[in-house]
């Protein structure tokens, strides 16, 4: 079973990340300074204060961070030489850009390859052999710039998906950065124990070299010390000769010469062996401290990335809860403008049940207002008709006194039967001339 919770394990048998030439700049400060800004001193009364719209604004503000630092992190990549698609998350539609893009350039190098592989004679030089190279060349050349732009492109795409995403998608993100710094500083860290241990070799070389050029330095030393004991005698046996012009003096001189240059390479060589003691026992002061400097970062190293790596395991289950817990919210705010929605509804609907029943009351009680009305109406329309009639009748005396002192005629009774049949009907030549009483009125109940 292997052993997961070594945290700072370093193992030097790992795949190494790709090289990448790193452009410092002011990434790091631009970075730093904008983390530095995100204190907020009113965040404790926020706290104590906060309802559940002023959650939607943080929340937001939380978005808003998070698409910034994902932006700038993305940004960062690029002036560090990080690798894109090596430090992002991206959709199917971003990664295809770019695995196309590497589909087409490798197909183009293999084309090239096989375009190449064919002999180089007259015949195949005839069937335009030279000429489908360079087309491959050509083909290749674009293949590559392809290739080289689809990682702005599908940077791009990325930064565009993400200026809509969710707190969500941008924790993913965040957690997958993290997650990816993770490898790339135990890549680092394998790195500098690989230079570790090349300057531990290159310390014990440069010692032993040290030595050995002492060494060539104390023989030199010897060999200088016989030559100076010579060179003296030599001297001395040339002031001796008293005749300048003789063989003698001359084969002197020569001695001396032979042995002064003698000296002057032994010195040259003492002289080259100091320097080059001295220059090695430098370089092993300067591995060493190198080796102290890069274990140091080394350690440090072992620790962010051990530390990364634990808190972001720990921070996928804390952006779980956050996710959770803002879910929660916007269940609860969809809960409450229901129960809201609800509250308004029976309002509404216990207005409108009410207002029934107050107009109903109130048309039964304009009803019953109204019979009285009505009464008083009829009353005038009765009184009319019975002051009409009794000018009528009154009418009817004058009309037949009037018959009656004319000609003799008493029109009582014709006035009489007038009005007890239809006047244009002629009149019965005989039977009981009294007209039929009439029924009797049959009550109608209209509360049955």
């Amino acid at each position: 079973m292997s052993d997961d919770f070594d945290l700072l394990e370093t193992d030097s048998s790992s795949k190494k990340q790709e090289k990448v030439e790193v452009n410092w700049g002011k990434a790091v400060d631009q970075m730093k300074s904008k983390l530095a800004q995100e204190d907020d001193p009113e965040a404790r009364q926020k706290i104590l204060n906060a309802t559940l719209d002023d959650v939607v604004g943080m929340a937001e503000k939380d978005r808003s961070s998070l698409l910034d630092a994902i932006k700038d992190l993305t940004d960062y990549q690029d002036e560090v030489g990080i690798i894109f698609e090596k430090f992002s998350t991206l959709n199917a539609d971003e990664q295809k850009v770019i695995d196309n893009a590497q589909n087409e350039l490798e197909k183009a190098k293999r084309e090239l390859e096989e375009a190449e592989a064919v002999t180089d004679n007259w015949w195949n030089n005839l069937w335009g052999r030279k000429a489908k190279i360079k087309k491959r060349e050509a083909e290749l050349k674009l293949a590559q710039a392809e290739r080289d732009g689809a990682d702005m492109k599908a940077k791009a795409m990325f930064q565009e998906r993400i200026e809509s995403a969710d707190v969500q998608t941008l924790l993913n993100e965040l957690s997958y950065k993290s997650q990816a710094a993770v490898t790339r500083l135990k890549n680092r860290e394998v790195e500098i124990k690989e230079v570790e241990e090349k300057l531990q070799t290159a310390i014990v070389e440069a010692s032993k070299n040290h030595t050995k050029a002492l060494e060539k330095k104390k023989e030199t030393e010897d060999k200088l010390e016989e030559q100076y004991a010579l060179l003296k005698q030599a001297r001395q046996a040339l002031e001796e000769i008293a005749d300048k012009q003789t063989a003698a003096y001359s084969e002197a001189i020569g001695k001396v010469t032979t042995i002064e240059q003698k000296v002057e390479e032994l010195e040259g060589l003492k002289n080259a062996y100091t320097t080059l003691a001295a220059s090695k026992d430098s370089f092993v002061h300067k591995h060493n401290l190198t080796i102290k400097v890069l274990t140091s970062l080394r350690s440090n190293l072992q620790t962010h990335r051990a530390k990364l790596k634990s808190d972001t395991d720990e921070r996928l289950k804390y952006y779980d809860g956050y996710i959770v817990a803002l879910k929660a919210r916007t269940d609860q705010e969809f809960a409450a403008i229901l129960e809201h929605l609800g509250v308004k509804t029976d309002e509404h609907i216990g207005q409108t049940l009410a207002a029934m029943h107050t107009a109903s009351a109130k048309a039964r009680q304009d009803m019953m207002d109204n019979i009285p009305v009505h009464e008083k109406v009829m009353q005038g329309v009765y009184g009319s008709y019975a002051e009409s009639l009794q000018e009528i009748r009154q009418k009817d005396a004058k009309i037949q006194q009037n018959f009656a002192d004319r000609y003799g005629i008493d029109m009582k009774e014709i006035f009489e039967e007038y009005y007890a049949t239809d006047g244009d009907a002629p009149a019965p030549t005989g039977g009981d001339q009294t007209p039929p009483k009439p029924a009797a009125d049959v009550e109608d109940d209209l509360l049955s």
